[in-house]
């Protein structure tokens, strides 16, 4: 019987916006299972192994060119970052601001998958990369943050059928609703946009999942270990709801 290993041992990884958040949580379950690390942020004071702002195509070629240098390869990509973007109706609401989600949540994973994948195809490596449970649900509100979650798991999808003969493994996770300070800031802004009480929001994102909680960072990253380790080394082209079982995006 073949011995399958939830170990990371030997393996780089590439965690983007791993310098805070989920992002860091990640990076860190992947170091613990003994991976080798560096993360990316567009922050500088989360004291990343790279600056960048992965929606310009020349700082993630710069960074690319730090990874060779400094680690001489990859084996994992985590394609993390995400902005919230705007909360608004579709007719009030800023088009420059719902690019701005955009450019940065799709074209930003795109981008880092465009200077990575030829580092992949060298170490049969793995990629994952995080989309949410809006990727799969309608979400009242949020319409730029749900276009680019929809086309990250349509990228998963194509870059897995691409890719795989190569032995190249492309997944995606989708999160429900996150503990945390950035899901605080998603509950005040719709508190604001509806005319109800950040309280009220709150109760209604727990109603929509069975299991009538949020979840935490680290069920996140326990996936995504998983999912790059020896024991998930035939799962490719899926998409993973770590969310409780959301049952309804509509919280109010």
């Amino acid at each position: 019987m073949t011995s399958l290993s939830f170990r990371l041992d030997g393996l780089r990884a590439l965690v983007t916006g791993g310098g805070s958040g989920i992002g860091k949580v990640i990076a860190d379950a992947m170091r613990d299972a003994g991976a080798t690390v560096v993360v990316c942020d567009v922050n500088d004071s989360t004291k990343p192994n790279y600056i960048c702002d992965v929606s310009k195509t020349s700082d993630v070629e710069a960074m690319f060119k730090g990874i060779e240098r400094d680690l001489g390869g990859l084996d994992i990509l985590v394609n993390n970052v995400g902005v919230p973007g705007p909360t608004a109706r579709v007719d009030e609401m800023d088009p420059d601001a719902y690019d701005e989600c955009v450019r940065v949540n799709l074209g930003g994973t795109f981008r880092v998958t465009h200077f990575a994948v030829p580092m992949l195809l060298k170490t049969k490596g793995s990629m994952i990369n995080i989309s949410t449970s809006a990727g799969i649900f309608g979400y009242p509100l949020r319409s730029p943050y749900v276009a680019a979650k929809w086309g990250v798991i349509g990228l998963t999808k194509s870059w897995a059928m691409e890719l795989g003969e190569f032995g190249v493994r492309v997944n995606a996770i989708c999160p429900g609703s996150v503990s945390g300070p950035r899901m605080d800031g998603v509950i005040e802004r719709e508190a604001q946009a509806v005319g109800k009480t950040p309280e009220e929001i709150r109760t209604g994102y727990e109603k929509q999942v069975s299991l009538q909680t949020f979840i935490e960072p680290e069920d996140i990253a326990a996936s995504c270990v998983f999912l790059s380790s020896p024991a998930g080394r035939f799962i490719s082209g899926q998409v993973l709801p770590v969310d409780g079982n959301i049952e309804t995006m509509r919280s109010n």
